[in-house]
């Protein structure tokens, strides 16, 4: 059954349209209509209108594409059957634009050795690896963050071009980010993305994995 949506000046909780589950803002996805009555996801929760909510989960968006948007919005509705892979690449669009603040906040090192020796800092809070990164590269580097004083979480989410893209370089394979403001803000988008794509509660995610399989 279909939750009714709640009045966002109602409280500090929204209401998933599908499963009928609360959450905070941050733990939920915001959806708007453009004028044409078009759903319209909105990652920033500033597009005008009446907001329809569902949980961080691409199985919940797909579901509310189906049925659910119309009830949510108390009208007819366009929703489109890519919603979901739509809203995936808006989150990845959304961690790579903070990925690129942090490069401006001067807290990424980049290259297999300058990311080696800032993991032997201890300094490094997130270690970064291109999806077609070698696998020996990887597995050097993922062995010296296990050893490392502080947790440090490991991400293989994106192709190196767009590494390239968000940091301004070239062939960004592996990458290092220090602890600050603009990483932990990286690292909270990370943790969107993760849970849309798993469907699990928004959290930390795993640091540098016990093993290499």
């Amino acid at each position: 059954m279909l939750a009714r949506v709640e009045k966002e000046d109602g409280g500090s909780e929204r209401t998933c349209v599908v499963t009928g589950e609360k959450g905070p803002p941050e733990a939920m996805l915001r959806f708007a209509l453009s004028p044409d009555g078009v759903v319209t996801p909105d990652l920033r929760r500033k597009l005008p209108g009446r907001g329809v909510w569902t949980r961080l989960d691409s199985g919940a968006v797909a579901r509310a594409a189906s049925k659910g948007f119309a009830k949510g919005f108390r009208q007819a509705v366009t929703a489109s059957a890519d919603l979901p892979r739509e809203v995936d690449e808006l989150l990845v669009a959304d961690a790579l634009q903070f990925l690129g603040i942090v490069n401006k906040s001067g807290l990424v090192v980049a290259g297999a050795a300058k990311v080696e020796s800032a993991l032997r800092s201890g300094r490094v809070v997130a270690l970064l690896h291109a999806r077609e990164g070698a696998r020996d590269g990887i597995e050097k580097l993922d062995r010296i963050a296990r050893g490392a004083r502080s947790p440090v979480a490991v991400i293989n989410l994106f192709e190196s071009a767009r590494l390239d893209l968000a940091l301004g370089r070239s062939n960004v394979i592996h990458a290092a980010l220090h602890a600050g403001r603009a990483s932990a803000a990286f690292l909270a988008k990370i943790a969107r993305l993760i849970a849309y794509r798993s469907g699990q509660s928004v959290g930390s995610f795993s640091t540098a994995p016990d093993s290499t399989e």
